[in-house]
């Protein structure tokens, strides 16, 4: 697939010279140097990691799986959005703290493989979900190269020259499976984004997998919600000397004991 060029407003750099699982932990998250990563979670039989931001990454071990599962005390179906945009990306959300969640849960899915490269993605959330307040030239090519120094990364950690596609069956993926709202009002939402990231090497390899923790902040603007660096510096803000809510695999005491609020699909 060719990577078409474009602009990416974001000051904000990728985990670099780390582990596979950490180059695309934070897809999604860290967009206005706002992440609030914090020690990782494990996911279930797979490897934790632990993320510092706009750090490294270091491999603690392997997590073992609770024999029962723990029902999460805070269910909820999010809204899905209208439509899909040009580039793919589900929009047209409700006017509502829910329909704000889904937001955040559709800016922070994403998927990286053969066909679908970091900087693809990168782009993808830039123009559907990122306030045309933020967009700035300055910072494009700067962001861009972040995201092509991520593809080289995953290039040579998934045993291939970069930039050639992914080996067939390899894959980095994001997706929300909680989120706990710190702030809301009629315009502008925040919200600690708990999601797991999977990745394969290859058709025949063992998947593995990690939780991430992000705090967002989104605005109502031209009729949908949109990610911009000044909710997002109100909620660093207001976070700010407050504990951060522990990370724990949804079915896992800790998910119901740190607060979180599990996502069902929606029908």
């Amino acid at each position: 697939m060719a990577r078409t060029r474009g602009t990416w407003n974001t000051p904000t750099m990728w985990l670099a010279g780390s582990s596979l699982v950490s180059v695309l932990a934070l897809t999604g998250y860290v967009i206005f140097g706002g992440d609030e990563s914090g020690p990782g979670a494990p996911a279930k039989g797979g490897q934790v990691v632990s993320a510092a931001p706009f750090g490294g990454t270091s491999p603690v071990p392997t997590y073992a799986a609770p024999e029962e599962w723990t029902e999460p005390e805070r269910w909820v179906a999010l809204p899905r959005g209208q439509r899909t945009d040009q580039y793919g990306s589900e929009v047209g959300f409700p006017h509502s703290t829910e329909g704000a969640a889904a937001m955040m849960k559709a800016a922070s899915t994403t998927t990286i493989e053969a066909d679908r490269s970091t900087v693809d993605e990168q782009l993808r959330i830039y123009r559907s979900f990122i306030g045309k307040t933020d967009h700035s030239a300055q910072n494009a090519q700067r962001i861009e190269a972040n995201a092509a120094s991520a593809d080289e990364t995953l290039a040579r950690e998934m045993k291939v020259s970069p930039g050639q596609p992914l080996p067939p069956g390899a894959y980095v993926r994001s997706h929300v499976v909680g989120y706990q709202v710190v702030q809301r009002s009629g315009d502008e939402v925040s919200a600690y984004v708990l999601a797991r990231v999977t990745q394969k090497t290859g058709e025949t390899a063992k998947e593995s997998a990690t939780y991430t923790r992000s705090l967002l902040g989104v605005q109502w603007q031209d009729g949908d919600w949109k990610l911009t660096s000044a909710a997002s510096m109100r909620a660093k803000q207001m976070s700010q000397g407050k504990p951060k809510p522990k990370m724990g695999a949804p079915g896992d005491i800790a998910f119901n004991e740190a607060g979180w609020t599990a996502i069902r699909e929606a029908s």
